[in-house]
């Protein structure tokens, strides 16, 4: 592994551990609405909102799938277990187990799906782990914290719309790899 690669790898890693403080302070900060019970929503499509901690979740996908690619699976299981643990203790408490359970399942179930298609493939190795990632996380998370699934459409639809936005960036790192003769780690 280059030091570049090892930069960018710790770099991919810092901004998705950020990412989980962020999207649990957005939830309650940022959007065009707030509910009684706090919740901000933002528009994901037209006549669709989501609470807006979603926007960081669909990127925290990508990161992790990055940090992988860059420090090794090891890193990216260390990732999620961290990100676990930061979701406990940066959540609001009536959504710590909530929080904590769904990222723990989707990182996973994302880290499973990533890793034997990223060599080959890795623009549609991130959307397909990032996808299952984000609809498990949207339906264990709305599930558990509020025995709804009342916003199911708006928050897969919201990550959504954050994975594709990365898909630019993520084709780029290949096509950079590939022309200077890096391999992932």
């Amino acid at each position: 592994m280059t030091s570049r690669q090892s930069i960018e790898g710790y770099v991919f890693l810092v901004a998705f551990i950020l990412t989980i403080p962020l999207a649990n302070w957005m939830i309650g900060h940022v959007g065009t609405v707030c509910d009684a019970d706090g919740t901000c929503l933002v528009p994901v499509a037209p006549g669709l909102k989501a609470p807006s901690g979603v926007l960081m979740i669909g990127i925290a996908l990508v990161l992790r799938d990055l940090v992988q690619r860059r420090l090794g699976i090891e890193f990216g299981i260390a990732a999620i277990i961290a990100g676990a643990a930061i979701s406990v203790v940066v959540a609001p408490p009536a959504l710590v187990f909530a929080s904590a359970v769904a990222f723990l399942l989707s990182e996973t179930a994302d880290l499973a799906i990533y890793t034997p298609l990223a060599r080959r493939r890795l623009v549609l190795a991130v959307v397909l782990s990032s996808m299952a990632g984000l609809v498990i996380d949207s339906i264990v998370f709305l599930w558990l914290a509020f025995g709804s699934l009342q916003f199911l459409e708006g928050q897969i639809v919201g990550k959504m719309w954050m994975v594709l936005l990365s898909i630019p960036l993520v084709a780029w790192l290949r096509r950079r790899d590939q022309r200077l003769g890096l391999t992932p780690a």
